[in-house]
């Protein structure tokens, strides 16, 4: 008797698993997630698709991401509740099983201000799942499903200029403006400005910047430019400008290569360009010849005029005076009223004779 009331018991168990085998949770193992950028600028938007495998009469997905980096937009496939780091998207079959779903999609948008590079990851959690009419429940997904994206700058590449204006002369220092920038500059944690240079043989040339905060002088050529370990440089509208000093020893044609380098990565060449010039000879100043010297200068003014009265023409003894051939007439003629007053004593005589 007991002996079947043993056999009755498995049985009755073995029945109860069978009957309800199907209210046990499943592994849904053909569940994944996509990504349609693997890379975005700020202001781009990225699409998550997650694909059941199976149709899903109802779910519950928490996707996990970056407030700083991302916002969200919008979700197909649910109803969305964003917690500002994480949506809850939930769903279920209100027609009874008529409109399960194979996939939801949702969308974010990466923030505009973004200057760095940001490697950042979005992960997904389920629960709730079941198949379209609910007969089925399958397994919550508690280990993430995490997918990485990248959101970067389009990066504009660094410009290297050196300028200065006029000619250059051998042994005399030329003033010049030394500068790098980028409207969007890539980020380098360690970048350092280095230079290079071909010279005349036997030459040589300085490329010389001062240093403001310790107030030391660097040749750019022979050391580089700042600390020996390197800078943070890179973001928005990036540039650096030095007023340095060239000397160029000699007259020839040089050539100088100035490099930004990043020191992280083996010094990297960053970005590079090459300047030429010409050093020519130093012009000798000769005297002014353009006024014989036993000529007195013009006068141009009072100091001119002034000169002219109170210092003698130099050389004056070596000046030729020509003789006039007439007197020239100056003054009134001495003769003309003596030969009136001796005409008119002779009238008045001839005049007083008749009257006796």
């Amino acid at each position: 008797m007991k002996k079947t009331i043993s056999i009755i018991l498995i049985l009755a168990i073995a029945i109860t698993f069978l009957l309800t085998g199907n209210a046990y949770a499943n592994s849904l193992d053909t569940i994944n997630a996509e990504v349609d950028k693997t890379t975005i600028r700020p202001g781009e938007e990225a699409k998550i698709t997650i694909n059941f495998g199976e149709q899903l009469g109802s779910y519950t997905f928490d996707i996990a991401y970056d407030n700083n980096i991302f916002e969200y937009v919008s979700v197909d496939g649910g109803t969305a509740n964003d917690t500002t780091d994480k949506v809850r998207v939930t769903f279920y079959d209100s027609t009874g099983g008529t409109s399960p779903r194979e996939n939801m999609s949702i969308i974010f948008k990466a923030k505009e201000d973004i200057t760095t590079s940001n490697p950042t990851e979005f992960s997904i959690t389920a629960e709730g799942l079941a198949n379209s009419d609910a007969s089925v429940t399958y397994d919550d997904i508690t280990t993430p499903i995490v997918k990485n994206i990248t959101v970067e700058p389009e990066y504009k590449d660094y410009e290297i200029n050196l300028q200065y204006t006029g000619d250059i002369v051998a042994g005399e220092e030329k003033e010049m403006t030394l500068s790098y920038s980028s409207t969007m500059g890539r980020y380098y944690e360690h970048a350092r400005l280095i230079a290079e240079a071909t010279t005349p043989s036997g030459a040589s040339v300085k490329l010389t910047g001062t240093n403001t905060d310790e107030q030391t002088e660097q040749d750019i050529i022979q050391s580089g430019w700042g600390d020996p370990q390197g800078y943070k440089i890179g973001g928005k509208d990036v540039e650096q400008v030095l007023n340095v000093r060239a000397l160029f020893s000699d007259v020839g044609d040089y050539t100088i290569t100035l490099k930004l380098i990043d020191r992280d990565n083996s010094d990297t060449v960053i970005a590079q360009k090459e300047f030429k010039f010409t050093a020519t000879e130093k012009q000798t100043q000769t005297p002014e010849t353009d006024q014989p010297e036993n000529n007195q200068p013009e006068s141009n003014g009072q100091g001119n005029q002034e000169s002219s009265t109170t210092q003698p023409p130099e050389n004056n003894q070596n000046q030729v005076t020509e003789k006039p051939t007439t007197l020239p007439k100056t003054g009134n003629n001495i003769y003309v009223p003596i030969a009136v007053i001796i005409i008119f004593l002779t009238g008045v005589g001839v005049y007083y004779n008749r009257k006796k």
